[in-house]
């Protein structure tokens, strides 16, 4: 019996252990099945990806152009020369001194400085060249060639982001990093479209190390970045930031100085600029204002002082101050204040009058106008035009607080305008639970609140275009890399702020003050309607005098097309208001852009009488081709000598003078004499009387300074050369006119 319960049992366990194994051996068939029917693909890539390799293929990011299609912004490629120490350490005796000979006849190098690099014995790469041309690099590859160091020497192609034109719209555009990557600006902004999407080469090699069969090989191509064409327009920013640059030196304004020229029709930023700016080439190398600040401190470059204090000014040239910082507008806003109350018909007719003492009392506060005695009796208009505190809190009060509270909401004042560039300000206006009569008074001529220069722009080209707020931009089109357009921009019109009618009474009431006597009277220019408005705000801080110059205009103002804004921070020299620290240069930026942009001037017949022209380039023409040239021009010309052609002229080519009187002395062949003329003095003549006195000594005139001189018969303040000093016939003479110092 025992024998036959044990051989049960063996018996049992051998069928146990039989079915064990059909199990186990069933249920990998099935996970074979699984895997060579359903999980194939899965496991065949894991193989391959731990036989491959993945190499990046870089994507050429795109181009930034202006309005005129002109490059602001490529790619160009660069090379970068490295050296390997540890293994030139390694390399036969002399090889140290050949790579020293040869690399600093062809890079200029020291050869100290070459031999301090391969000094680092422990290192497997240094760089001595970061980047050259390709000049440099073909020469460097034969050098290579040549001595067989293709192990010791590198040449490697990068891709390096160019700004042909340097500085130029610096903080607009923005610059990339290192990788590649924006940092600011439009690069920053549309950083995505212009990067591209990188592609990759994938090769295989068994584990050996032995390289695949070209099958297992692939390539992904690379999706090179869009081209942004932007709104801006290269000669308009150039025109913006010379002016800008000679104003923040003239006035010596210590916190910098900015300005935008926008289209107050569409809202396209023509230019943007802020002042000083820096090379985009070279965006961590300090301006030349900056550097000599750092210099300053006397203190060594590893100082913690030092090094802080280089930061702080690289993130203050690199800021955008038009559309990231923001500042108390003053009296420009009382453009905005008049149109609300003209709009809420809070006054009876333009000729409303008024009376200001020098002062108004305000919820138990004396506020004062920026005229000492006040300005008497005068209408609404001239309110403006002078722009006078006490008429505008008068009228602001007729509003109440809510209503004045929703015209600074609806002129776009407590939100962001949303512009396409990152790090847009946002401004600080009072809560209106909070809003007082207090507060009402002083908003309204600019006060104790803060808007971007963006934002007090933007309301402006609201008033020039009718009554339309619009979103501003900077791209006005994208296009991929098969060069279809993928986005095109169009107008965004946010809202109807003011009626059409309203929006002319304002811009006639702003006209009528540049071309009489108002605040705004600097900004104007000949053969153009400007409409402009100055203002003089206060800095809150520790230095009480501290001051904000501005002026804001838009021109013709009977057809408004480009507005214009100067901010100047913190002047320091000489007059600091607006009128003379900002207005002239709105002023020269409309005398330069309009005509450019076609818009024909259209002059009355005093202006006429004082017309400037640029003198042409005349040397080398016939005598009677630059005479027919300068007789349809209008101006009179003398030759000396004789001769087939035009050897010298005077005044030279570039010059710009009066049109009436003036006379181009033409030199003929080589031996005609040389008529020389002595200066007279003309140092407080009025304007005619210098006009006649330079005129009748043979002389033309160039007239610098004010440019409505002639309108009062203002009085020469300074010429150059000065008197006494001798001038071929026909030079030219500056005279200098002031511009009245108008306070807001």
């Amino acid at each position: 019996m025992r024998g036959q319960e044990h051989t049960v049992h063996t018996v049992r366990r051998g069928l146990v252990a039989v079915m064990a194994l059909l199990l186990i051996f069933s249920f990998l068939l099935t996970r074979l099945f699984f895997i060579q029917f359903f999980d194939f693909e899965r496991y065949q890539q894991k193989v391959m990806d731990q036989l491959t390799t993945s190499s990046p293929v870089r994507a050429a990011r795109g181009e930034i152009l202006d309005a005129a299609g002109r490059v602001l912004a490529t790619t160009r490629t660069v090379y970068r020369i490295s050296v390997f120490p540890s293994l030139i350490a390694k390399a036969p005796s002399g090889t140290a001194d050949e790579i020293v000979a040869g690399l600093a006849e062809i890079t200029g190098l020291p050869s100290d400085t070459l031999r301090e690099h391969l000094s680092h014995t422990r290192e497997l790469s240094r760089t001595v060249v970061r980047e050259t041309d390709s000049a440099v690099a073909e020469a460097v590859l034969s050098l290579i060639a040549e001595k067989g160091l293709g192990d010791l020497i590198a040449v490697e192609a990068v891709p390096d982001r160019y700004y042909p034109n340097g500085g130029l719209a610096a903080q607009v555009l923005g610059f990339t990093g290192s990788d590649g990557q924006g940092l600011y600006g439009l690069e920053l902004q549309y950083n995505t479209l212009l990067s591209g999407v990188p592609g990759a080469y994938i090769t295989a090699r068994d584990s050996t190390g032995n390289r695949l069969p070209n099958r297992y090989e692939a390539l992904v191509p690379a999706t090179d970045g869009c081209t942004l064409q932007t709104t801006l327009d290269a000669f308009v920013q150039a025109v913006l930031e010379e002016q800008l640059e000679t104003t923040m030196i003239e006035s010596g304004a210590a916190n910098r100085a900015c300005g935008i020229v926008m289209d107050v029709q569409t809202g396209a930023v023509l230019a943007m600029a802020t002042v000083p700016t820096f090379d985009l080439n070279e965006p961590f190398t300090l301006n030349e204002y900056a550097a000599r600040e750092l210099a300053s401190l006397g203190v060594g470059a590893d100082s913690d002082l030092y090094k802080e204090t280089k930061n702080t000014l690289l993130l203050k040239s690199w800021s955008n101050k038009a559309a990231t910082e923001i500042y108390m507008p003053g009296s420009t806003f009382k453009a905005i204040t008049c149109s609300a109350v003209i709009e809420e018909e809070a006054v009876r007719s333009l000729e409303e009058r008024f009376f200001c003492s020098g002062a108004l009392a305000v919820a138990d506060r004396l506020i004062h106008c920026h005229k000492v005695g006040g300005h008497g009796s005068l209408t609404f208009a001239e309110g403006l035009q002078n722009s006078c505190n006490p008429v505008m809190m008068t009228i602001a009060a007729r509003l109440g607080t809510d209503c004045f509270y929703s015209y600074v909401s609806g002129f776009g004042m407590l939100e962001k305008t949303g512009i396409d560039l990152p790090g847009e300000g946002s401004s600080i206006f009072h809560a209106q639970s909070s809003f007082t009569e207090l507060d009402l008074a002083t908003a309204s001529f600019g006060q104790n609140f803060k808007v971007s220069v963006l934002q007090m722009i933007t309301a402006i080209s609201a008033i020039a275009n009718g009554g339309k707020l619009l979103e501003p931009y900077l791209v006005q089109s994208i296009t991929n890399a098969a060069g279809k357009t993928v986005y095109s921009h169009e107008t965004v019109v946010k809202r109807q702020v003011i009626s059409e009618e309203t929006a002319k009474t304002v811009s006639r009431i702003l006209a009528e003050g540049v071309a009489g006597n108002g605040g705004a009277k600097n900004a104007y220019v000949a053969g153009y309607r400007v409409a402009a408005k100055t203002g003089t705000s206060e800095k809150i801080g520790d230095d009480r005098n501290a001051r904000i110059a501005s002026c804001v205009g838009f021109a013709p103002a009977d057809d408004p097309q480009i507005a214009v804004i100067v901010v100047v921070d913190e002047p320091t020299d000489g007059i600091k208001y607006g009128s003379v620290v900002a207005a002239p240069y709105v002023a020269n930026i409309f005398e330069a852009v309009l005509p450019y942009l076609g818009v024909e001037a259209v002059y009355t017949d005093e202006e006429l009488e004082n017309l400037t022209f640029t003198v042409p380039d005349l040397v080398g023409l016939s005598p009677s081709a630059a005479t027919a040239l300068l007789e349809r021009i209008g101006v009179e010309a003398t030759a000396l000598g004789e001769g087939a052609l035009v050897s010298a002229q005077s005044p030279a080519a570039g010059t710009q003078i009066l049109k009436k009187g003036g006379k181009i002395v033409l030199t003929l062949g080589s031996n005609a004499p040389e008529q020389t003329l002595t200066v007279p003095n003309v140092v407080g003549l009025s304007a005619a009387a210098a006009n006649r006195l330079l005129q009748d000594s043979g002389l033309n005139i160039t007239v610098c300074g004010a440019k409505d001189y002639y309108k009062v018969d203002k009085t020469v303040i300074d010429q150059l050369p000065a008197a006494g000093t001798p001038l071929p016939s026909g030079g030219s003479v500056c005279i200098y006119f002031s511009y009245d110092a108008i306070k807001e």
